[in-house]
């Protein structure tokens, strides 16, 4: 929804005459529905509002994060990944190790 293309507000709402007719509606009727349709009105403006200020912030945090993704190295090396690595190799190959060994010595 483009706010550009919005044709109203709650205060033109409120302050829109009516003319009368012999047979038209209740007044009093029609004021109470607009009030609602004002409130309504209102909601709706807010929560827009409230989220076009979300929409701002996450744009700007995906910027940021973007920015650091590019900041760090290209080959960034992940210390953890290599260590559990390492003790993967040394509980694979040294326990065939130990294996080849002890087969030998028989």
């Amino acid at each position: 929804m483009s706010l550009n293309r919005v044709q109203l507000n709650g205060k033109e709402i409120l302050e829109k005459e009516f003319k009368t007719a012999m047979r038209g509606y209740n007044q009093e009727e029609v004021d109470e529905f607009l009030d609602v349709v004002i409130q309504d009105y209102d909601v709706f403006m807010q929560e827009i509002e409230r989220l076009q200020q979300e929409n701002e912030r996450l744009k700007k945090t995906s910027q940021d994060q973007t920015r650091t993704r590019s900041s760090q190295p290209a080959q960034q090396v992940n210390y953890d990944v290599l260590k559990r690595l390492s003790n993967l190799e040394k509980a694979v190959f040294g326990k065939k190790f130990a294996d080849t060994s002890n087969a030998n010595e028989s």
